[in-house]
C-alpha cells in the first residue's frame, strides 16, 4: 500500500540514530519505537530533527536559551506508559524525547476490581524514567494522563498517591470523553478532507474509544496548524468508549491459544456492545451516502500495517500515515489466526509482550469493519500523547491559534461516561 504520509526525507536522515533512540527509550512494542527524531510531527524543519538526531546540539538547551517552552505528555494506559516532551516549533512542535514501556497495569483488573502490587511496581519503574527524563529536559508545563484501568480499579486513589511519593509526578485520571477529544486532536492531521465522514478510533488496553466524524462541518481550508487539530472537535457527530480492550479481551477469551471459535466469540462480543451506538445514531445508513474512512491509533493498527508492508522491523516512518484496504487488514488478521503463538511472537512488529493481545485487537477492528463496511484505513502511529501537547501548547498561544473553543459534544451513547 501508500507509503508514510510524514516528511520521508527527514525520517531518512534520521535513521542513524533509530537503534539508539530504541535503546534509550526502552520501547517495546507499543505499536513502533519511540524514537526521538521520528515522532517528531507537522512537517518539523529537517535541520531541527538532524541536530537531534546526531547530538550535535542539545534541543532542550537551545530551547531553553531563547526562552521556547518545553512541554510533557505522559499517557498511562492499561497496558503502556507512554512519554512526549516537545517544544513548539513554527509548524506546529518538535519532539526532543521519548519514551514507551509496556507496562500491563490493568492486569487482572477486571476480575479482580484492584491493581495488583506487581503491576503498580513496573509502572512505577517506568514513571520513575518518565520523571527523569522531564526532570533532565527542564519541561515547564505537563499534563500525565491515566486512563481505563485507573478508572475502574478500587485502589487506584492509593496508586496515585504512590506515584506522587515515589515519582514526584501527579496523575490525573481523565474521562472517557477527554480520552477520546484527546485521540482525536492526536491524529486529526492523517484525515481525509476529501471524504465526507471519518471514524477516528483508538483500541486501547481496557477501552476503546470511537468518534465519528462529519467533515463536511469544516468549512474552511485545512492549514495542518495545532488549532486545525483541536477545531476538527467540531466536526464530531456521535462518539462512544467501549469498556472493552486487548488486555481484557484477550482474559476473557484466550490470547495465547486462538482459534477461529474464540476469534468469532470476541468479535461477537465487541459487535454486541456496539449496538446501543449504532442504534442510537445509525451511522451505517448515513456514511453509505458519502466517503467514509478509519482512521486508527494504537498498537494494533500499526502491527497490523507493519505486518501487511512485511517489515522486517517495525519502522515508523513506513507505518504513520499508510493507508490499508479492509481487505488487507483482514488477509493479516486470518494469517495470524492461523498462527502458533510461539510464530506471532516471533513475527518482527509483535514480539513476545503483545503475542497474546494482538488477535483481541485484531477481533475489536473485524468488529468495526463488521458494522461500518468502510474499505479505507489510514493507520496513525500518534495519539493521546500529540493531542495532548497540542492541547497545552494552544491555550498558550503557539502554533498561531486564535482564541481556544470549546466545542459541545453530542451525549455519549451507553457504555460511555
Amino acid at each position: 500500500m501508500t507509503g508514510p504520509s510524514g516528511n520521508a526525507r527527514t525520517a531518512a536522515i534520521a535513521s542513524p540514530d533509530l537503534k539508539a533512540a530504541r535503546s534509550e527509550t526502552n520501547d517495546c512494542g507499543d505499536g513502533g519505537p519511540a524514537s526521538v527524531v521520528a515522532r517528531a510531527l507537522l512537517d518539523a524543519p529537517a535541520e531541527g530533527l538532524l541536530g537531534a538526531a546526531q547530538g550535535k546540539s542539545d534541543a532542550g538547551a537551545r530551547a531553553r536559551r531563547a526562552g521556547v517552552p518545553v512541554y510533557g505528555a505522559l499517557d498511562l494506559g492499561t497496558n503502556n506508559c507512554r512519554l512526549l516532551v516537545a517544544r513548539p516549533s513554527r509548524r506546529g512542535f518538535l519532539v526532543i524525547d521519548a519514551f514507551s514501556r509496556i507496562i500491563r497495569l490493568g492486569e487482572g483488573v477486571l476480575r479482580s476490581g484492584y491493581l495488583s502490587d506487581a503491576a503498580m511496581s513496573r509502572t512505577i519503574d517506568a514513571l520513575k524514567i518518565c520523571s527523569d527524563k522531564m526532570r533532565r529536559r527542564n519541561v515547564s508545563r505537563s499534563r500525565l494522563i491515566a486512563t481505563e484501568a485507573c478508572r475502574i480499579a478500587a485502589n487506584s486513589g492509593e496508586f496515585i498517591d504512590r506515584v506522587r511519593r515515589d515519582t514526584g509526578l501527579s496523575l490525573e485520571i481523565v474521562s472517557r470523553e477527554t480520552e477520546a477529544k484527546l485521540a482525536v486532536s492526536g491524529c486529526a492531521s492523517l484525515i481525509d478532507r476529501n471524504c465526507d465522514w471519518a471514524l477516528v478510533f483508538d483500541i486501547g488496553g481496557g477501552s476503546s474509544e470511537l468518534i465519528w466524524l462529519d467533515l463536511t462541518r469544516l468549512a474552511r481550508p485545512w492549514r495542518r496548524s495545532i488549532y486545525d487539530r483541536l477545531e476538527v472537535q467540531s466536526c464530531i457527530a456521535g462518539w462512544t468508549s467501549l469498556p472493552i480492550g486487548v488486555v481484557n479481551l484477550a482474559e476473557r477469551h484466550g490470547g495465547r491459544e486462538v482459534g477461529r471459535e474464540n476469534y468469532e466469540a470476541m468479535v461477537a462480543d465487541v459487535m454486541a456492545a456496539l449496538t446501543s451506538f449504532e442504534g442510537a445514531y445509525r451511522f451505517r445508513e448515513r456514511i453509505s451516502k458519502g466517503c467514509a474512512h478509519f482512521l486508527g491509533t494504537s498498537g494494533t493498527v500499526t502491527t497490523i500495517a507493519g505486518i501487511h508492508l512485511g517489515l522486517p522491523a517495525y519502522d515508523r516512518s513506513r507505518v504513520d500515515g499508510c493507508w490499508l484496504g479492509a481487505p488487507d487488514a483482514r488477509r493479516v488478521s486470518d494469517a495470524l489466526i492461523d498462527m502458533s503463538y510461539a510464530e506471532r511472537v516471533a513475527q518482527p512488529c509483535i514480539g513476545q509482550e503483545r503475542a497474546d493481545l494482538v488477535l483481541a485487537g485484531c477481533a475489536i477492528l473485524e468488529a468495526l469493519l463488521r458494522v461500518w463496511p468502510c474499505q479505507r484505513l489510514r493507520v496513525a502511529d500518534r495519539g493521546l500523547r500529540e493531542g495532548i501537547l497540542a492541547t497545552l501548547m494552544s491555550e498558550d498561544g503557539h502554533g498561531g491559534a486564535p482564541h481556544q473553543r470549546h466545542h459541545r459534544w453530542p451525549h455519549a451513547a451507553t457504555g460511555s461516561s
